[in-house]
């Protein structure tokens, strides 16, 4: 798996979130080459379940992570600074009821009219709408939504330490920088979830996904600047 460089002020984090990470992806490939399917579909990662929890617990925890910044960022760089900062955690936090489809499950919401006319899955949630022929989850939230975060995890970091003008666009807007842990382990989640065949496999990528974001937020390449 991904040998750890963490930071030392944050180890012991980054040591938990990092093992979280790595073990998502080992009981991943053990589900799969025991052909443990059905298992991994309707238990490890199934709606509602451990995984995707895990994901708007993460999501949610960074989204505080961002405020508390922001909180910081206000006396210390000014107001344009700690509002962008804001607005991540806003959109954090609304990934996370998102992903939880706002407790429509957990608390056997009813939803509404609208919801249930437009909503493929019939949930209070976005992501599943369908307008149209559209279907968000694979235009908006699917693909496109993928690429975006894949160039933040991979392509910003070694933009940030190599051309000016991208270092000091990231700084200027407050953006967390991923570190080489996180360029690190992002490729070999890439590399084991576009190897194995299972459906509902995109779950533990998301998990990975906010792991790395809730690591990178308590403790980006550009600390100086956005935290």
């Amino acid at each position: 798996m991904v040998r750890l460089t963490a930071p030392s002020r944050l180890s012991v984090v980054d040591s938990f979130l990092f093992g979280l990470a790595n073990a998502t992806l080992l009981f991943t490939v053990i589900y799969y080459i025991t052909g443990l399917h059905e298992p991994f579909r309707l238990g490890f990662a199934v709606e509602d379940g451990p995984v995707e929890w895990g994901t708007a617990i993460c999501l949610f925890l960074s989204s505080l992570v961002l405020f508390r910044n922001a909180a910081v960022l206000w006396g210390r760089r000014g107001v344009t600074a700690a509002l962008l900062t804001g607005f991540y955690g806003v959109l954090f936090l609304f990934a996370s009821g998102e992903e939880i489809s706002w407790g429509f499950r957990l608390f056997n919401w009813q939803a509404g009219d609208f919801f249930l006319l437009h909503n493929a899955q019939q949930e209070t949630n976005l992501h599943n709408l369908v307008i149209g022929d559209v279907k968000l989850v694979k235009t908006v939230f699917g693909s496109g939504l993928t690429v975006v975060i894949l160039l933040y995890l991979l392509v910003l970091p070694l933009a940030y330490t190599r051309l000016g003008p991208v270092r000091r666009g990231a700084d200027a807007l407050a953006i967390p920088v991923p570190g080489t842990r996180h360029m690190r382990m992002t490729v070999a989640a890439t590399l084991v979830i576009l190897s194995v065949q299972m459906m509902t496999k995109w779950e533990p990528y998301e998990f990975i996904f906010s792991l790395m974001t809730l690591s990178i937020f308590l403790n980006p390449r550009n600390a100086g600047q956005v935290t």
